[in-house]
């Protein structure tokens, strides 16, 4: 579309994007974040890590937990989470504006199916020339560096 109207492409718009391993860097805190308050919910309310691996309804709760974290920091004004935060990187459509939560949402669950493709949604970012996984892609969003 852009090239149609003559407009500049996204990264002539001042879009840095955010490769594959800075990526992996930021999920990995946002990982150990969840975790912590897994954990740290697991033993105030429940009594320790057999009902973290056991309860249904704790896996659950931790799901829904993941979900809207991601999707509330990401459509938030900071467009980022914690771990995107702590690795300089934000999430935003192609020019770097905010994301609602509709679009962080379905960003989120397209994730699932760059993951049952044996990853290679997530492997995609580092040979798209505008570092998008197949979630990204199918979401229109970008990560970039500010």
């Amino acid at each position: 579309m852009d090239q149609i109207l003559d407009l500049p492409s996204p990264s002539d718009r001042g879009l840095n994007y955010a490769g594959f391993w800075i990526r992996v860097g930021a999920a990995l805190i946002d990982t150990v974040i969840l975790w912590v308050v897994n954990v740290i919910l697991a033993f105030s309310f429940l009594g320790g890590f057999d009902v973290m691996a056991s309860s249904i309804s704790f896996n659950i709760v931790s799901l829904v937990m993941g979900l809207m974290y991601q999707c509330a920091f990401e459509s938030s004004s900071l467009q980022a989470t914690p771990g995107k935060i702590a690795v300089g990187i934000k999430v935003g459509h192609s020019n770097g504006e905010r994301i609602s939560f509709g679009t962080a949402l379905a960003r989120y669950f397209l994730k699932f199916l760059s993951f049952i493709i044996l990853c290679i949604g997530f492997m995609m970012v580092g040979w798209d020339p505008k570092k998008q996984g197949l979630h990204d892609k199918l979401a229109n969003t970008y990560v970039y560096y500010p």
